[in-house]
C-alpha cells in the first residue's frame, strides 16, 4: 500500500465506508465529483467532447467507485484520490473506444484538450489586467507545442497543471521520489518553452 496523499477527512470517510456506512459513501462522492470532473476536462479531447458531455463519463466513473469501493477499501493500492483518478481515466478511455469505429483517425489524434492547453498556458502568461486574454492567444500555441512533446512529458504537464495534482501525488502515480517527480516535470517545463520559442512565443 502507497503512502496516502488523502486529506484527514477522506481517511475517516474511508473508514466509515469500511465500516458499513454508506451515508459516509455518498458525501465521499459528494466532495470529491468537482476533481473527476476536473480530470475528465483536462483529458477529454475536442472531438469525443462533440460526441459525449463530460458529466456522463463522470457519473460512469461514479458508478464503478460504487461498485468497486469494497475491494479498495480492502486493498488500498493507491491514495483515494488517485484510484478515483486511474478509474475516470478508465472510464474515458471506454468512451473512446466506444466511438472509435465511428471514425478511423479517431484514434490518431493527439489528445490533447483545450481545457489543458489553457491551465498549462498559465504557466507562460504573467499576471496582469490582459491575463485572461492573452492566455487564449497563447493556447493554440500551447496546444501546438504540446504536440510536439513526448507523450511522457505532455502527460506530466496535464497531471500538474490541468489536474492539478501536487508533486508528492505525480510520484506516487509514477513511482518515482519526489525529487525524481520534481526533476521529470522541469524538465518539461523547459522542453515546451523550447517548442514554444520555435513558434514565436517569448514570456514576457
Amino acid at each position: 500500500m502507497s503512502l496516502s496523499t488523502d486529506s484527514s477527512d477522506t481517511d475517516r470517510l474511508l473508514h466509515r465506508v469500511a465500516a458499513g456506512d454508506r451515508g459516509a459513501m455518498e458525501l465521499l462522492m459528494t466532495r470529491h465529483r468537482e476533481y473527476l470532473r476536473q480530470v475528465i476536462d483536462a483529458r477529454m479531447e475536442p472531438r469525443l467532447r462533440q460526441k459525449l458531455d463530460p458529466s456522463d463519463v463522470v457519473q460512469e466513473t461514479l458508478t464503478v467507485v460504487s461498485q468497486r469501493i469494497d475491494d479498495y477499501v480492502a486493498r488500498q493500492p493507491a491514495s483515494f484520490r488517485l484510484w478515483l483518478r486511474s478509474t475516470a481515466i478508465e472510464q474515458l478511455i471506454n468512451a473512446r473506444r466506444r466511438h472509435r469505429a465511428q471514425k478511423r483517425s479517431f484514434e490518431r489524434d493527439v489528445r490533447i484538450s483545450d481545457v489543458s492547453s489553457l491551465a498549462i498556458a498559465k504557466a507562460f502568461v504573467a499576471k496582469g489586467p490582459s491575463e485572461r486574454m492573452l492566455r487564449r492567444e497563447v493556447m493554440g500555441q500551447v496546444r501546438e507545442a504540446l504536440s510536439e512533446l513526448t507523450e511522457a512529458d505532455r502527460d506530466i504537464l496535464v497531471m500538474r497543471h490541468a489536474e492539478g495534482l501536487s508533486n508528492a501525488e505525480v510520484a506516487e502515480l509514477l513511482e518515482l521520489a519526489p525529487k525524481t517527480a520534481s526533476k521529470r516535470y522541469g524538465r518539461a517545463l523547459q522542453r515546451l518553452a523550447v517548442q514554444l520559442a520555435k513558434l514565436g512565443y517569448s514570456r514576457p
